[in-house]
Parts: C-alpha cells; structure tokens; sequence
C-alpha cells in the first residue's frame, strides 16, 4: 500500500495548484475600485496597449509615424527619421530609441521605445482605471497555471513509480489507474477552464478594458492595427518591414 502515499501527494499538489490558479485568476478579474473605471471612448494608443501591450503601442506608433510621412520603414527591416519632432511622448520615444544617426533596425527600435517611460506611463494610466491588469496580477496568474502544469506532470510520474511498485498480477493495476485519473482530471480541468476564462486576464485587459474594447469598430487601418496588430495591414511592404520584430518577439 506504498503507492497511498504517492496518491496523497498527488492529490495535495493538484489541490495546492489548483486553488493557487482560482485565488490568482480572482485577484486579476477583481473590479476597478468604486469610481476608478472609465466609461469613456478609448484613444488609440489605449486600445493598442489593452489589445497587445506595450509592443503593440510601439507598433501603431511606427505605423502612424509611417503613414504621416515623419518616418519610414523600410521592407528591409530598417527605420528612418524623416521629421525628428515627434507630435506626442510616445513618438518622441521611438525617435530616441533610433538614435542620433537617424537610422535602426526596427527590431531594435521596437524593443527599445516599448520600455520607455512613455509606455510605462500610460501603463500606469490604464491600471489606474482599472482597465488594465497590474503586472504582478498578470505574473501571479502565468507562474500559478505553471504550477498546475507542473502538479499535472507529477500526478503522471507518480502514478507511473506505484505502477511500477506493484506487483505483475492481473487486475491489480486498475484500480491504481483510476484513484490517480481523479488529481490528473483535476489539474486538467482547471487547465482547460483557465484556458477559457483565465486566460484574456494574464494578457493586458481589464474586464472593464475587455469590454470597452469590445465597443471599438476596427474601420480605419490605425485602429485596425491597435486592435488587431500589424496582420490587419493591407501594405505588404510595411508588413514586410515589420516582420522581422514579429519573429524576434514571437516568444514573447
């Protein structure tokens, strides 16, 4: 009966795990404070960040830079500064994050201008509002289903070591398999409901930034790209520009 043993810490990494993802995904759906949620339309730069973060900001601000003619990006990889007054912080961000020389790879630039104090800062803006998750909710949420996944593999190893322990007689290893198929239905349970529900809280939004994005009708090509990142241009150069960061961040 050694394997009752294994079966116990099983079922206590399952739980453990399991109650640490329902107590982290609670603390990111949590409500905006009474009166700290905005009702109102969201700027561009807003929905970017709530969309896909602080990359995404740096990837309207490129493309917008683009369009208005006060920067190119070329299909190499390659930006330049055609006007080095930026009209607005995150601009100017993206034309100090190039350089003095006036010329960088975009992959750069965009690593760059994403950490700025200019993005921070209207991270800070959206938390505030309670239409952003705070990092530390959005952390706490990643390392808890980490921890399920990980209750989920030794739920697997354990029940394969009491198998193992058991002696070669017929029928006695079913009744093992299906004590051990009840922490393993647990782990992948909760995996698969955080997968569903959880899983828009460890991005950017808010519930309430969920939902006042919801209300955004991508029409124009900004606010496509703010929405729906760099795929939703119909430029296949400017595409081609921006790819080389896709694939640089794509494990971001």
């Amino acid at each position: 009966m050694f394997w009752v043993l294994f079966l116990l810490v099983a079922w206590a990494a399952a739980g453990i795990s399991c109650a640490r993802l329902c107590i982290a995904a609670v603390e990111a759906a949590r409500p905006a404070p009474e009166g700290a949620s905005r009702k109102g339309q969201l700027s561009l730069y807003e929905a970017a960040f709530l969309a896909g973060g602080p990359h995404r900001v740096t990837e309207l601000t490129l493309v917008s830079m683009h369009r208005g003619r006060r920067l190119l990006l070329a299909r190499t990889g390659w930006a330049t500064v055609v006007d080095p007054e930026g009209e607005d912080d995150l601009e100017r961000s993206v034309i100090g994050a190039i350089g003095p020389a006036g010329q960088a790879r975009i992959a750069a630039v965009r690593a760059a201008a994403s950490a700025a104090d200019a993005v921070r800062a209207l991270a800070d803006r959206l938390v505030s509002a309670g239409l952003a998750v705070p990092d530390a909710a959005r952390s706490g949420v990643a390392a808890a289903v980490r921890a399920v996944q990980g209750a989920t593999a030794l739920t697997v190893a354990l029940a394969a070591a009491a198998l193992l322990m058991l002696p070669q007689e017929p029928g006695a290893r079913a009744p093992i398999l299906a004590w051990f198929a009840l922490p393993l239905l647990l782990t992948l349970g909760c995996l698969a409901i955080a997968r569903i529900e959880v899983h828009p809280y460890t991005r950017w939004a808010s519930p309430d930034g969920q939902r006042l994005l919801g209300t955004l009708s991508p029409g124009d090509t900004l606010t496509a790209v703010a929405v729906r990142g760099v795929g939703a241009l119909d430029d296949p150069d400017l595409r081609a520009a921006l790819a080389s960061r896709r694939m640089a961040h794509r494990s971001h």
